[in-house]
């Protein structure tokens, strides 16, 4: 089916994000519902995870930051506030985590502010919420899950508990969740493009299929089909004479891109067929990973090698099972990952509910679901803990041995609080440039991640039968604009349920990460060239790559995008994932040990009365990381 050019849902007032609703049974096309109700909840309040357009690092969050970086400083007159205990710089998971360990070491008087530069709370733990007609439905903007749970810190694991998610109860009501689609014949697909092989195809099972018989519905050349089989059924061993320690060495040292083309020999194509598979952790292609990541996690083309495994206790404490560095033995054990319908934004939430009265009503983790934030609560001054959103810091300086004091702006004024601590909970490339008094060392270390370019985004479709029709539930495109797209999760919790008719609606959830392959670069300069080309890529730009490659890919299913999509939010993270060592261009200890030469112990040491958690300081973009990071803050803190 020939895609044409297609109005774009939103313009003007969807750039900047716009809550939205859509009325069921209206004759108004569904940019007219979704223009009218926009202005109707934008007038009844301010709600940021029902705005839609472009979130994420949304207009506004980050000009200040940047104006930092470039230099700019600002003159502040004190808040008001009065003097309080803890100022947490930053109000993700890692921030609110802060709070939350340290109220309830030093007690329920604590006075504590956090401080946050985006317009919601729970930084990548993002909620987006869409309705139509009476009904809401959910997707992450963001964090998407609870990767492997059961191999949580006793500290990690504890904080969940004590608000309230219950991993025995969640899998008992959602034990068909990774099976529904599947029971209803419906399965994953490889999205073959025409730039990139020739030919648009659509392969419906591809990874279910035998390899000979999957690759051969593909568009690529005999000899390229040739070889992937080879690929996948060969057992040479690559390196005789290798014993198995200089084998690994020797996967550990190349690309998975040089591995493929210079070893095993295979036509360049083959190496396309790799080019998403560590997206979802790493942001980068089989040119910048190394081989030894794929043999570790599974991937073909190693069976013939001399090599061992590793143990599975090698990286029992590192948190998410190390991203990218987890062995087959590991990676499969224990319980699978919690996903709730707005990804762990439900963990923010959960926080908000125990940290600010009334903000969040409900008792447990099944109504957190449904219910709706007051934002108008998360400042009050009778609160012991406050959230300030919309708020960039932009000095943090101890003013004596025991006091500190921290300027932000917001609304374009700035302002200073002062307390007895502060906890800076916000990306490490950050820090250096608000806390002057560092030392130059630890500003090096600060600065020498780079955070991955990723962009999580939900439509709100009319139904799913296009999807039925073809045969599959989601499509991985290894080399289009996104490289996974797939129907929501069919959650249950509490009051809400999602879609389970392909005739009702249904959220789409899809992914796009910016690297930037066949350059030479490596991943953190590839991190760096995708954030650019994101914060000049609009949001028409964002809508219309996702209506040609579903047009592409499921035109011929019936599906029509001026017909179909109701609904679009595109979170952009320029900083996404917490860098984690790459061996291919850093010493291999810092990927495989947790040795204190690592530049994330060296950043994250204390500083007087401030100390540093996030994620970014474990090396790790996951949850845990962020939970385990906040509580060593908080302990640094009590402990002086």
């Amino acid at each position: 089916m020939k895609n044409k050019a297609k109005p774009s849902i939103t313009r003007r007032d969807f750039l900047n994000g716009v809550a939205l609703g859509v009325a069921a049974g209206s004759s108004l096309s569904p940019v007219e519902l979704f223009a009218q109700a926009g202005k109707q909840a934008v007038a009844s309040g301010f709600y940021p995870p029902a705005m839609q357009g472009l979130r994420g690092s949304h207009a506004g969050s980050f000009e200040i930051g940047h104006a930092i970086r470039d230099g700019k400083s600002w003159k502040s007159s004190d808040a008001g506030d009065g003097q309080y205990d803890l100022v947490v710089v930053g109000g993700g998971i890692s921030g609110l985590a802060a709070a939350y360990f340290y109220r309830k070491q030093n007690g329920p008087q604590s006075r504590i502010l956090i401080l946050d530069n985006h317009d919601d709370f729970g930084g990548h733990a993002k909620r987006n919420e869409f309705r139509h007609g009476d009904r809401m439905f959910l997707v992450n903007g963001g964090t998407l899950n609870i990767e492997a749970p059961s191999q949580y810190s006793t500290v990690a694991a504890g904080l969940l508990w004590e608000l309230g998610i219950d991993r025995t109860r969640y899998f008992e009501k959602n034990s068909d969740m990774f099976s529904f689609y599947r029971d209803l014949g419906l399965r994953g697909s490889r999205f073959f493009d025409r730039e990139s092989f020739g030919q648009d195809k659509l392969v419906v099972g591809y990874d279910d299929l035998p390899i000979a018989e999957a690759i051969d519905q593909s568009p690529l050349s005999e000899e390229a089909k040739r070889d992937v089989v080879r690929l996948y059924e060969s057992t040479e061993n690559y390196f005789p004479g290798l014993t198995a320690e200089q084998t690994r060495e020797k996967l550990t040292g190349m690309s998975h891109e040089q591995y493929l083309l210079d070893v095993v020999k295979v036509h360049p194509d083959v190496v396309k067929l790799f080019q998403s598979s560590f997206h979802g952790s790493l942001v980068v292609g089989p040119d910048a990973i190394p081989a030894i990541y794929f043999r570790d996690t599974g991937f073909p083309g190693f069976a013939g090698l001399k090599i061992d495994d590793l143990p599975p206790e090698l990286l029992i404490n590192e948190p998410g099972g190390a991203h990218g560095r987890e062995n087959r033995i590991r990676a499969n054990s224990g319980d699978p990952s919690i996903y709730f319908p707005d990804g762990n934004a439900t963990i923010t939430r959960l926080l908000i509910r125990a940290l600010v009265p009334g903000a969040i009503g409900g008792k447990d983790m099944e109504d957190i679901v449904t219910e709706s934030a007051d934002y108008s609560r998360l400042d009050l001054p009778e609160n012991n803990v406050r959230v300030r959103l919309k708020s960039m810091v932009v000095n943090v300086q101890h003013q004596s041995d025991d006091k500190v004091l921290t300027q932000y702006v917001s609304d374009g004024r700035a302002y200073s609080v002062k307390s007895d601590s502060v906890i800076m909970a916000c990306w490490h490339t950050v820090i250096p440039h608000i806390c002057p008094e560092l030392p130059a060392r630890q500003k090096q270390a600060l600065s020498y991640g780079s955070k991955s370019p990723l962009v999580y985004g939900g439509a709100l479709l009319r139904n799913w039968r296009p999807f039925v029709e073809a045969g599959i539930s989601s499509l991985t495109a290894p080399t289009s604009y996104y490289s996974r797209i797939g129907l929501q999760a069919s959650v249950s919790m509490g009051a809400y349920q999602a879609s389970r008719d392909p005739d009702e609606p249904i959220v789409l959830r899809f992914s796009a990460y910016f690297d930037a392959p066949g350059r030479g670069l490596n991943r953190r300069e590839q991190h760096l060239a995708g954030r650019r080309e994101m914060l000049t890529t609009s949001f028409a730009t964002f809508e219309d790559k996702l209506r040609d490659q579903l047009v592409r890919a499921l035109g011929s299913a019936g599906f029509d995008d001026e017909r179909d999509i109701m609904g679009l939010t595109v979170n952009r993270w320029p900083h996404g994932y917490s860098y984690s060592y790459n061996p291919l261009d850093e010493p291999a200890e810092w990927a495989y040990t947790s040795t204190d030469e690592r530049p994330c112990i060296a950043a994250s040491r204390p500083a007087g009365r401030i100390t540093i958690a996030n994620s970014d300081a474990a090396a790790s973009p996951h949850t845990d990381a962020a939970i385990n990071e906040a509580y060593r803050a908080v302990k640094e803190l009590l402990d002086t």
